[in-house]
């Protein structure tokens, strides 16, 4: 089971670098939740979906050394990569956007169930983003 757990996150990062929405969506179960950084609680494919969008159209992003740790069963993971990226439009409450570039080192962690992903938690400092693109 680890090793299919490790197979289907290699796949959602690889999504996720590709910018590949359909793909990301289709590892995850219809209930997913999605624990934001500092932020809410989502949940359901339409509000992951949303988030994708949003990200995508405020961020270019890429994530480097990925580690990937599974736990015997297979069902929990933890994540920790380079996150490097590009602020390309001014998000919600967040500082104006004038194609800023950021590395941060981040960590996300996975529930698993069925072979889908059904819980993302995403971890990352905010004060240190904001001192890299807040001028």
């Amino acid at each position: 089971m680890p090793a299919a757990a490790h197979a289907l996150l290699t796949r959602y990062f690889n999504a996720l670098n590709e910018r590949d929405s359909r793909a990301c969506l289709a590892l995850l179960s219809a209930d997913v939740l999605l624990d934001i950084n500092q932020g809410p609680r989502e949940q359901g494919i339409q509000a992951f979906a949303d988030y994708l969008e949003r990200t995508q159209r405020c961020y270019r992003e890429s994530i480097d050394n990925l580690q990937i740790l599974t736990e015997p069963s297979g069902q929990r993971a933890a994540c920790e990569f380079t996150l490097s990226g590009e602020y390309l439009s001014t998000d919600d409450g967040l500082p104006d956007a004038c194609g800023q570039s950021y590395q941060l080192t981040a960590a996300s962690f996975f529930e698993i169930r069925d072979g889908k992903i059904c819980r993302v938690s995403q971890h990352f400092n905010l004060p240190e983003w904001l001192a890299q693109v807040d001028f």
